[in-house]
């Protein structure tokens, strides 16, 4: 069995939206309320029959006026960027994407979510996440950490967004066509 590959991932975006994704991943729980410091949590976590040992920085929640600070982009591997589908800030994780690519100087491995799908009150549509994904080379997801719709699915794909960054993509799965 191969070693657990080792990988740190920032979970950065709007104030109270990611949070509560982070902890329903690691902790399979939904909380309401959070304290807005930065957290780190480890998780193993098994893609494709290798293990990834996990290291999650929750950062404390930005908008758009915030510093990004420097170690957002220390020996970070993937980022993932968070957005509520039901606020009007969604502009910030625009700017956090581009102070982060100030930072870091390249593209990096990134997933864009859109949480709180649950509360069917969606005023970013899904075209818009994924349009905006698009623009930057990212992947899109919509998830509802309420519902624990997603979450492990979410950490999963970034896991595969920076495996094919490192030139390590899974083999594609094979389709039977039968005519």
């Amino acid at each position: 069995m191969p070693q657990p590959k080792y990988r740190k991932i920032a979970v950065i975006g709007y104030r109270s939206v990611k949070s509560s994704l982070t902890i329903q991943f690691v902790e399979g729980q939904f909380v309401d309320s959070y304290d807005p410091t930065i957290e780190n949590f480890n998780k193993l976590v098994n893609v494709h029959g290798q293990d990834f040992n996990l290291q999650l920085v929750d950062t404390a929640g930005q908008d758009e006026y915030s510093i990004f600070p420097q170690s957002h982009s220390m020996d970070i591997h993937g980022y993932v960027l968070v957005y509520s589908v039901t606020s009007m800030k969604f502009e910030v994780v625009q700017s956090l994407h581009d102070k982060l690519l100030d930072m870091v100087g390249k593209i990096v491995p990134t997933v864009l979510v859109g949480n709180k799908k649950d509360l069917h009150m969606e005023v970013i549509k899904p075209e818009e996440g994924k349009k905006l994904a698009d623009s930057w080379g990212a992947a899109f997801m919509e998830s509802s950490a309420k519902e624990n719709e997603t979450a492990v699915e979410v950490f999963k794909r970034i896991i595969l967004e920076m495996e094919k960054a490192d030139g390590n993509a899974p083999p594609e799965e094979k389709k039977c066509v039968v005519m």
